[in-house]
């Protein structure tokens, strides 16, 4: 029977972050520190927003593009933030799924897709599954972008280039200088640019600035689950170019179809709800973990998301979250993210008494 199975599926691997969550129900109260998800509750008024859209009868289908008021609410802010003249709002079932559609429409067989190591889990798979090529370019170890390196990177083959920030794993915010640095050789060698922004809210030290500001051919993925802890509610945004948006638009048609109406519902009163409240909390949370682990642990202060990078005292991250596990804290190797075994992830996005359960282990360990 295994002869029934692609050779795309059986070239990549499953998510060893899924693992990591599988093995979480295995153990009796866990240190979780592992899940990139918020601890915070979905905002009341978004919760009602979408059960009063699943009570009004809102539940088939909307257009593939998006609600219509959910669209134009978007396409007014976003037409405010660029003042860009081919610049279209679209509505994606989760920022993964706009992801997938990005590489579906943009990327050839044996085309070339530059990204930066460390790199979110679910970019290298992608690009692999639509025949491209990964080319990694490493920043360790301070996670910044060597515009230098990235130009000698470029190739005829060069289709793409994805950039996440503020980032995940390491939480490093690319700075205004990488951004335009970015922008300007994506622009000279007619490459396509994504930026992943679905932690830009996450944005602590007021730092986030999107490669849209200068390249107005920037491909934006962007989404609700993070700032409004709507992560299983699927609901994605992607705004660039007509041309890339119509492919992504058709591709969509033939496989998600839409977004979750009632969801789409809730969009509309996500983007009113202030969640200023939580990313204060969260840069506490940063604070904190870092101040208590900085003495005894390498670590890049991250500038956003809600992770922090550190790298292992000695060995590898793979055998260092093995001990942890041990001790029934739950991390993420870094070789999950990268071409490096050398660092660990944590997630702050729990508890205080959490995070101080964890960082006691942590401390014990070093």
């Amino acid at each position: 029977m295994t002869s029934w199975i692609s050779q795309r599926s059986l070239s990549i691997d499953s998510s060893g972050i899924r693992k990591v969550f599988e093995l979480a129900r295995s153990l009796k109260d866990p240190i979780n520190l592992s899940i990139g998800q918020p601890d915070f509750e979905v905002p009341a008024a978004v919760k009602q927003a979408c059960i009063d859209a699943i009570n009004s009868g809102h539940n088939g289908y909307t257009p593939t593009q998006g609600l219509p008021a959910l669209r134009e609410k978007l396409q007014a802010a976003i037409d405010a933030t660029y003042q860009h003249d081919d610049r279209i709002a679209f509505v994606s079932s989760g920022t993964s799924g706009g992801l997938v559609l990005a590489m579906q429409a943009l990327v050839n067989p044996g085309d070339e897709v530059i990204m930066f190591d460390p790199f979110f889990v679910m970019y290298e798979p992608l690009v692999q599954l639509v025949g491209g090529v990964p080319i990694l370019i490493d920043t360790y170890p301070h996670f910044r972008i060597d515009l230098e390196r990235v130009e000698a990177a470029v190739t005829p083959r060069t289709k793409l280039m994805l950039l996440n920030s503020p980032s995940n794993p390491t939480g490093y915010v690319a700075t205004q200088d990488e951004v335009a640095g970015l922008s300007y050789i994506c622009e000279k060698h007619n490459i396509a640019l994504i930026s992943d922004e679905i932690y830009r809210e996450f944005a602590y030290d007021d730092n986030f600035v999107s490669p849209a500001e200068f390249n107005p051919a920037t491909i934006v993925i962007d989404g609700f689950s993070k700032s409004h802890a709507m992560t299983g509610w699927r609901l994605g945004v992607a705004h660039g170019p007509q041309e890339v948006i119509d492919a992504m638009t058709k591709i969509q048609q033939y496989s998600f179809v839409c977004a979750p109406q009632p969801v789409q519902w809730a969009g509309l009163a996500a983007i009113d709800t202030d969640i200023s409240e939580h990313v204060d909390q969260y840069r506490g949370k940063r604070d904190r973990i870092v101040t208590a682990l900085s003495a005894q642990y390498e670590i890049e202060t991250p500038g956003g998301a809600f992770y922090v990078f550190p790298k292992v005292p000695s060995g590898t991250a793979t055998d260092f979250t093995n001990r942890a596990i041990e001790n029934n804290l739950l991390l993420i190797p870094g070789n999950i993210f990268s071409n490096h075994d050398s660092h660990f992830r944590i997630s702050y996005a729990a508890s205080d008494e959490t995070l101080d359960r964890g960082i006691q282990v942590l401390l014990d360990m070093a």
